[in-house]
């Protein structure tokens, strides 16, 4: 019911900035717990920060501060804003639909980011 398509990462030098973003298909997006996720080479892949349909966020606390999460539901989109990069947010970035009523998960297919000089 919902496919997301992640896009906007890249290779940043440390302190550099990127945007990511989330298209959601579908017509389930306003009813979806939005999230963000990374996995960097040989871990596991860790919770970034979320947005509720309200618009309500949380974040990790490694990445307060410099990544910023937001929605536009009329654009079915979701974004990351991702600020002073460093070497350790290098990995690849998941967008995450949990589609609240039906417990549902649904995931992109990741977008990678390099932080490096």
């Amino acid at each position: 019911q919902v496919q997301l398509v992640e896009s906007g990462g890249g290779l940043v030098q440390p302190g550099g900035s990127l945007r990511l973003s989330c298209a959601a298909s579908g017509s389930i997006f306003s009813d979806c717990l939005m999230g963000w996720y990374r996995q960097a080479p040989g871990k596991q892949r860790d919770l970034v920060a979320t947005i509720t349909r309200r618009g309500s966020t949380t974040y990790v606390d490694s990445v307060k501060g410099r990544f910023t999460i937001s929605r536009d539901n009329a654009k079915n989109t979701v974004y990351l804003q991702v600020n002073s990069l460093e070497p350790e947010d290098t990995a690849v970035y998941y967008c995450n639909a949990y589609w609240v009523v039906a417990g549902r998960n649904y995931w992109g297919q990741g977008t990678q980011v390099t932080v490096s000089s």
